[in-house]
């Protein structure tokens, strides 16, 4: 097992369902997920704790429920089970490469995965177990960036990273526009100011109020994950 030294000792993991369609336009893509799992097991074995939280865009998304004149809540819980399939899915691949996974639910069902109770998180997470929190906070309106930053507070992560489709946060849409400007480092302000879509504004406003970076960096490259927790690749980092 490769033990390469990193800055990290537990780390957040935040990234979207639509991720886990691949080429389809919805739903999970098994040799996808796949990919990702290994991504989070060459993390693994340098032996860092890895918490992770993913989206439910892939399946139902709840703001676009609503717009079709679904009241928001229950779109809302809608997109939240959502999560906890992906989850799910991503359990299967993580433990069919040996790895350790719990996923842990804020709607509480106890016969696919366990109940969200900090300390009983944190020890799993000692034992060096992946734990996944599924059904984002728990509570509508709010989205899965935010439960990401929650528990990535909560769990006393080091960052977080929020794996996307581009290599950062740029000052403009990168695939529509030639002369998009990668920023290196971003300020939490900064974000927020310039709405740059690094995460919504509840997530990077709680990030910032307790100071957790946030590093944005492209989950199609392969080794990304790995790499820059080495220190090396590409990528923005949010902070103070």
């Amino acid at each position: 097992m490769d033990r390469t030294p990193t800055a990290y000792r537990r780390v957040m993991l935040k990234i979207s369902g639509e991720a886990l369609m691949g080429d389809q336009g919805y739903g999970l893509h098994p040799p996808t997920v796949a990919r990702i799992a290994q991504e989070v097991k060459a993390v693994h074995d340098l032996g860092v704790e890895i918490c992770m939280v993913i989206g439910g865009g892939n399946i139902f998304r709840g703001l676009a429920g609503s717009a079709q004149g679904m009241e928001r809540t229950t779109a809302d819980y809608m997109g939240m089970l959502a999560t906890v399939m992906n989850a799910l899915g991503m359990q299967s691949q993580l433990e069919a490469l040996g790895i350790h996974t719990r996923v842990i639910s804020a709607i509480p069902m106890d016969q696919v995965c366990e109940p969200y109770i900090r300390r009983r998180a944190v020890r799993h997470l000692e034992k060096k177990r992946v734990c996944i929190f599924a059904a984002g906070t728990g509570n509508p309106y709010f989205t899965t960036d935010t439960a990401a930053t929650l528990r990535a507070s909560e769990m006393g992560c080091e960052g977080v990273f929020k794996g996307t489709k581009v290599d950062g946060v740029y000052d403009k849409d990168p695939k529509k526009h030639a002369d998009a400007v990668r920023y290196d480092v971003v300020s939490y302000d900064e974000a927020l100011e310039k709405n740059l879509g690094v995460m919504d504004a509840t997530a990077i406003a709680l990030a910032r109020d307790n100071q957790l970076p946030i590093i944005v960096f492209s989950l199609d490259a392969p080794g990304g994950f790995r790499s820059i927790l080495a220190g090396e690749g590409t990528y923005t980092r949010v902070s103070g």
